[in-house]
């Protein structure tokens, strides 16, 4: 049970990442941003839907982490824990080191002039 907890939790944090970064290029290519211009205004902006995705998955899993004692409780409880705690993770993951991860690999897009 907690392997299917792991991938459920896996699926979300990918989710949130792709569309991080994809924001990240969107504010670069369309929008003519630079770098770090488009990690902070990308990163506010998606702060909100990441934080919620979060939120309503670990609200509806909460009764399920402490139900303990009832019929399949056994399976459930488990598998909640796992995506509770990686929720709160991947949740951290996806706000502060993709962001930093994203200025490291692709520094190269600085201009000559705004590297300091």
């Amino acid at each position: 049970a907690g392997m299917v907890g792991f991938v459920t939790l896996f699926g979300i944090a990918v989710r949130n990442g792709i569309l991080l970064v994809n924001h990240f290029d969107h504010l670069i290519t369309v929008e003519g941003k630079s770098l770090y211009v488009a990690i902070v205004q990308g990163s506010m902006e998606r702060l909100v839907p990441i934080l919620m995705t979060a939120l309503t998955a670990a609200l509806g899993l909460v009764p399920l982490a402490m139900a303990s004692g009832k019929p399949g409780s056994e399976l459930l409880s488990p598998l909640a824990v796992v995506v509770l705690g990686g929720l709160l993770s991947s949740t951290f993951l996806n706000l502060f080191v993709i962001p930093a991860g994203y200025a490291l690999a692709f520094r190269s897009r600085l201009s000559p002039s705004s590297k300091a």
